[in-house]
């Protein structure tokens, strides 16, 4: 299997909203199989993908260390709500504050063409899982995390010392604009706490 390149934000693929799968083909079941290394090697907890230039109805995540696959997933419950921060490989170096559906329940069939479902949510034991599946169908039907956060909340993530002179990583805060003109430049904000895997794929063709 192999590590896909992952889309950065401003690919218009991210924007489309993903087709459904009506066959589950050899080739999608090796994609899976890809994402699952690229989330893996990105250090993701979720990955959809048209965040691999692939716009089909099927996304990865991962519960501990767990991965899963949904392919064409349908939120059928939700309950709660809770208010936090949410990052992405598409949007990388980035973080804001999102509303989301506390508990979530959602179907759909595995990588093996099995009939699944999950109840999961936001919690110590499971971390982010309900925000991530939701987080995830929003990259299927073309919507970034970003739409949805609080404007005030939005920030690049910065490294930098606390006041202790300890390594720490520091808020500054941004527009979805300015974001979005970064990654079309090529030019990042002066010490953003990007990783290598990620930052290549902003930085490609800078010049």
């Amino acid at each position: 299997m192999s590590v896909l390149p992952i889309r950065i934000w401003g690919d218009p693929i991210l924007k489309k909203k993903a087709t459904a799968v009506d066959r589950l083909t050899p080739a999608d079941k090796k994609l899976i199989q890809d994402m699952f290394d690229t989330m893996d090697a990105a250090d993701g907890a979720g990955l959809a993908a048209p965040q691999v230039g692939v716009s089909r109805r099927i996304f990865v995540f991962r519960i501990g260390d767990e991965f899963h696959a949904l392919i064409n997933p349908k939120i059928t419950r939700k309950s709660g709500e809770v208010e936090g921060e949410e990052g992405c490989l598409s949007i990388p170096g980035v973080q804001a504050s999102v509303k989301r559906a506390k508990k979530v329940t959602v179907s759909g069939r595995d990588q093996n063409n099995k009939s699944v479902e999950y109840t999961l949510e936001d919690s110590e034991e499971t971390g982010r899982a309900a925000t991530c599946i939701q987080h995830e169908i929003d990259h299927l039907d073309g919507i970034m995390y970003l739409e949805r956060a609080e404007k005030e909340s939005i920030a690049w993530l910065v490294e930098g010392k606390d006041d202790e002179g300890e390594d720490t990583i520091l808020m500054r805060r941004t527009t979805r604009d300015k974001i979005l003109e970064a990654y079309k430049t090529k030019t990042l904000p002066k010490g953003v706490h990007i990783p290598d895997l990620l930052r290549e794929r902003v930085e490609r063709g800078k010049k």
